[in-house]
């Protein structure tokens, strides 16, 4: 089945990576578009997020968009749309959350925008406070803090998320010390609007910390108590860190996970499967005084050119719809040989890698996200999955195992690739399996127990109805996560099929639920999507002609797809409880 030679296959690859090297030096790059788009100003509108599609690839509509700048302007907005029993969704600069949580029920609601409540109100450098609106930006909050000696120790490793909207997903990095990886765990007071009744002009405002026992529901709310305005957060003195890449067989992953996580602060991993390769990244505090101005501009979330992101596509649709594991096999090598080459993005100086280890200050080396950051260059290059150009269009799956589990979660999906080795390359060709670490927290929907987080991208078909390449491993693993290891899914990615009965992982689910009954009793800030999540409305399955191909649905004791309508369940290739549903 040789319909191209193995140069034509590599093409692609080496074309990206080898031209991303050359972007080091490149400052144009046409930055995301908004996700809202209305067809009369503020009126009329649809929303979408940063990839262009939601899981179940619908567009969400709503009457009309509001942009305070300050929190007044979320009061009365807030207020109006209360009076008027709209539904109301926040939505943020650029919605890189994956599910529907921006979207208001049917096509009359208000959407809020955090777009430009973006201004650092107070930073409090004895106390080492920051006082921040909640469009703020993770890459602004980093910088500003570091411009006074302070420090966010923690934090997800891509900047352009904001930060009601990390609070409201509960997105973290990586450490098992401390309060642990996630923000939500280091903010010390937030402010709220929600909507209210006659007797509080339609709205109130609600300070919330550790004083009051809506704080661990506010902490992380999918957004459906109301509009998060301020948050103040604790930081820590600006401080180094040391990074090196250490790459090792993968026979001893699940033995050496936990003990690797607690040894070094902000320890994480890079598993390749296929490749049986997992890649340790030994990271931690060093001395201010430690000589070193190391720079951490993560390869794929650089400017790359349009041009060439079309034929990395053209490559992987083309191996897509020939079977083509071994092409996708041979350019993972690639593209893992080339990231482990240039330590993915590490400079020692802020231009060059010259070797391990990488030194520098806390806020050049945490997180990443130089797409974001240049002027219009007409998409000659962008973001690798800006939805306006033929660039990368994937699924996303990340969820979290208990620490004391993830060593036989581990070893399950070894088993799979002994039976399936090339399972797992088109996978690796979106840089493998990310492995971060995670504490239990007090936010009621919130980590609930020390654990790994196992973050997946891989290749989504532009047909629904096409069905992936070796598509029954990964529904395996994911199932074999959330149903067998009770694995808690990211509130910001997955597909429909993460949420399934979720909320019952929670402890705390009832007490959030009866937080939110007291925020917003008519429910304006939920919708059918958050009520599914949250178990009050059936589940978030979606009972359509090949559902599962998608994530949409699933075969379990509680929901069976009708052969009647053109998909079956069938058991899986391995593990016979984990059944698959197909078209």
């Amino acid at each position: 089945m040789a319909l191209i030679s193995s140069k034509e296959i590599l093409l692609g690859p080496i074309l990206r990576f080898g031209c991303v090297f050359l972007l080091i030096f490149i400052v144009s790059c046409s930055p995301p578009e908004d996700p809202i788009k209305c067809s009369s100003q503020n009126t009329n509108c649809t929303i979408t997020n940063a990839y262009g599609v939601f899981p179940d690839r619908s567009v969400c509509g709503a009457t009309e968009v509001v942009y305070p700048s300050t929190e007044e302007e979320i009061i009365s907005a807030v207020a109006t749309a209360t009076r008027e029993r709209r539904k109301m969704k926040v939505t943020t600069r650029y919605s890189h959350s994956i599910p529907k949580l921006v979207c208001p029920d049917g096509q009359d609601g208000l959407l809020i925008s955090t777009k430009y409540l973006d201004h650092i109100l107070e930073i409090d450098v004895e106390a080492m406070t920051m006082t921040v609106e909640s469009g703020v930006t993770l890459k602004q909050l980093i910088n500003e803090a570091a411009e006074v000696g302070l420090a966010l120790p923690y934090a997800p490793y891509w900047w352009g998320v904001t930060i009601g909207g990390l609070l409201s997903t509960g997105a973290h990095g990586s450490t098992l010390w401390g309060k642990g990886s996630s923000v939500h765990d280091y903010v010390v007071e937030l402010r709220i609007v929600s909507p209210g009744g006659p007797e509080d002009g339609y709205v109130k405002t609600r300070r919330l910390n550790d004083g009051n026992q809506a704080f661990n529901a506010a902490k992380v709310s999918l957004g459906v108590l109301g509009v998060i305005s301020q948050v103040i957060l604790k930081l820590q003195p600006l401080f180094k860190r040391s990074i090196t890449y250490l790459t090792e067989d993968d026979s001893d992953l699940g033995d050496q996970l936990a003990s690797f996580g607690n040894a070094h602060e902000f320890a994480d991993v890079t598993w390749y499967p296929s490749q049986h390769k997992a890649v340790y990244r030994i990271d931690d505090r060093v001395s201010t005084n430690t000589p070193g101005n190391g720079l951490y501009d993560f390869t794929p979330l650089r400017p790359t050119p349009s041009l060439e992101l079309a034929v990395v596509r053209s490559t992987e649709e083309f191996q897509e719809f020939s079977n083509d594991a071994d092409g996708k096999c041979i350019a993972a090598e690639t593209i893992i040989s080339t990231f482990l080459t240039t330590a993915y993005g590490l400079t020692n100086d802020g231009i060059l890698f010259t070797g391990y280890p990488v030194i520098g200050y806390n806020n050049r080396l945490q997180s990443s996200g130089t797409c974001l950051d240049s002027l219009e260059d007409a998409l000659m290059t962008a973001c690798a999955w800006d939805p306006r150009i033929k660039g990368e269009f994937f699924h996303q799956t990340a969820f979290s195992v208990g620490l004391s589990k993830a060593k036989s979660f581990i070893q399950d999906v070894q088993s799979l690739i002994e039976l399936e080795p090339k399972a797992l390359c088109g996978v690796e060709l979106y840089n493998g399996i990310l492995i971060r670490y995670v504490k239990a927290s007090s936010a009621y929907l919130g980590k609930q127990e020390d654990a790994v987080d196992f973050d997946i991208t891989y290749y989504r078909s532009k047909d629904p109805t096409t069905p992936r390449l070796y598509e029954d491993v990964l529904e395996e693993i994911e199932q074999l996560a959330l149903f067998k290891y009770a694995a808690l899914p990211h509130w910001g990615k997955n597909r429909n099929v993460a949420f399934y009965g979720a909320i019952n992982k929670y402890k705390k689910a009832r007490e959030f639920l009866k937080v939110r009954e007291v925020y917003d009793p008519f429910g304006l800030f939920s919708s059918e999507w958050t009520n599914q999540v949250f178990g009050l409305r059936n589940w978030v399955t979606i009972d359509m002609e090949g559902c599962a191909l998608e994530g949409l649905c699933i075969c379990s004791k509680d929901f069976h797809c009708a052969p009647s309508k053109g998909y079956y369940c069938r058991p899986g290739k391995v593990y016979r409880d984990a059944r698959v549903c197909t078209s």
